[in-house]
């Protein structure tokens, strides 16, 4: 406690008839003189309180609000609503009673102790909270009750800033982004960390302010009162509809600048053709005639993928590149584009993002990526024609699916496989068998629901591959399958 608030000395008149209530009420006060209450006086009427307050001139008058005696509404309107500077309690001290102050409000028994110290204490003279003065009404509470409030902003914010920080490193340590492998990788994730800070501020925002109130603003032992009824806050409505605006505008405006980033194109593009079909994926390269069921790229040249599907849905992504596409079935009017440039060598993994049947888990492929002089080298071993019809064959069925949906090894997937095939005896499903010789194996191939294996449904093959496959091909394609005994 400072000099001056002991200095200041407030003076307390008591009116009631009841001897009881004047001496017991005077004795509580009396054990505060040392910090500065003054009992100048108790009076048992209305009269003996005009008088003392003309002669004592008190700063407070307790009104003994069970006294029949006095007129609780003319003392309200003589010492209260005229133009005196005073402040007027009306206390009950009946068992099982609250005190009652001019604005209705009510205190528990409890709180008066915790109240005749801040009255006493300040150095302007004030009244209960919310009682008002003709010099400005609560004027002195609504500064202190304000610097208390900032108070507890300020150790808010405080709490928010360090919370923040610490889920940020917390977040950078588990590394939620795998690491970048193209120049369109940096502007997501630049956006992605942006994101990322918002919602960990978000995040402390919210849990800081909730467990703060909950902990500093939680009921008092003994306070049975009802809380404060807040009908609402006009400036916190408009705070929290603005900011959330706000920010969602300047994060489009940012996403909208990052997809420009990604869909920048350069001169000179690697085109490829990616193909997509249940249950793999193949790649051509028209402008060098190569057609591949591994993706081949170089280092630091941008690559423009056209994507298609042959039967449903499928979504090209690979994870270190961050760009993700849809591949979409129905021909050239539907063929995506996608643009990528490789900004680290080594291999990665192509996932579809899209649910697109039963071995959609099993949809990938290998993304290589290699120097410029690599790439070169493995172009020209591409390009190279083999003499070896089981080598092409063997190509031939990986580059086009055919490997996804039948195995080499005996395996049984959604086809029958195809180790062992040539030359055994089909069981067919209308109960009739038939000689897998090279007759049949092309019949199956261009036609593939003339004649269904047992134990298979039909109409899963896709029926277009005497389209797409030359002659040669398929001759190749049933070599390779005779080399499987």
């Amino acid at each position: 406690m400072t000099g001056s608030n002991k200095s200041k000395t407030r003076r307390v008149l008591i009116a009631s008839s009841h001897p009881l209530f004047g001496q017991g009420l005077r004795s509580l006060l009396q054990e505060r003189s040392e910090a500065g209450v003054e009992v100048v006086g108790i009076v048992a009427s209305l009269d003996e309180a005009l008088d003392a307050l003309e002669k004592l001139h008190p700063d407070l008058v307790i009104v003994d609000y069970d006294d029949e005696n006095m007129n609780r509404d003319e003392f309200l309107a003589r010492f209260v609503e005229g133009k005196r500077k005073l402040r007027v309690v009306l206390l009950s001290l009946q068992s099982g009673k609250d005190a009652l102050v001019y604005d209705r409000r009510t205190l528990a028994a409890s709180q008066i102790d915790n109240w005749l110290e801040e009255w006493t204490y300040t150095d302007e003279p004030q009244g209960l909270s919310g009682v008002p003065s003709v010099d400005g009404p609560g004027a002195h509470l609504k500064a202190a009750k304000r610097r208390n409030n900032m108070k507890h902003f300020a150790i808010v914010a405080v709490l928010v800033v360090v919370i923040t920080a610490l889920l940020i490193m917390g977040l950078n340590y588990v590394q939620l982004l795998p690491a970048q492998a193209s120049a369109q990788a940096v502007p997501i994730d630049s956006l992605f960390n942006l994101e990322f800070k918002v919602i960990a501020f978000l995040f402390a925002l919210i849990v800081v302010f909730m467990v703060y109130s909950i902990v500093v603003f939680r009921r008092k032992s003994g306070d049975l009162k009802d809380a404060v009824n807040m009908q609402g806050n006009t400036r916190l409505e408009v705070a929290w509809t603005v900011a959330p605006l706000v920010t969602v505008i300047f994060l489009a405006y940012l996403g909208g600048q990052s997809l420009a980033s990604t869909l920048r194109a350069e001169p000179n593009p690697l085109k490829v053709k990616v193909i997509g079909q249940q249950w793999s994926w193949r790649f051509e390269y028209p402008d060098l005639g190569i057609v591949s069921d591994t993706l081949r790229l170089p280092v630091k040249k941008q690559a423009l993928l056209l994507l298609s599907s042959v039967d449903v849905i499928h979504s090209f992504w690979v994870p270190q590149f961050r760009v993700k596409q849809d591949a979409l079935p129905g021909g050239d009017a539907f063929v995506k584009d996608l643009r990528v440039t490789p900004t680290e060598l080594g291999q990665y993994q192509l996932l579809c993002a899209e649910l697109c049947g039963e071995r959609h888990t099993y949809m990938t492929a290998p993304v290589i990526v290699s120097s410029q002089a690599d790439f070169d080298a493995w172009v020209a071993s591409e390009t190279s024609a083999s003499n070896d019809p089981v080598t092409r064959g063997q190509k031939v069925a990986q580059t086009n699916g055919c490997l996804g949906c039948h195995s080499i090894d005996g395996s049984k997937r959604v086809g029958p496989t195809l180790m062992g095939l040539a030359g055994s005896t089909v069981p067919l499903n209308d109960g009739s068998s038939v000689t897998a010789d090279e007759a049949y194996l092309k019949e199956s191939t261009v036609d593939p629901n003339a004649k269904i294996v047992q134990g298979f449904p039909p109409g899963v093959m896709p029926g277009n591959y005497g389209q797409k496959l030359t002659d040669q091909q398929i001759a190749d394609v049933i070599a390779f399958i005779n080399s499987l005994k």
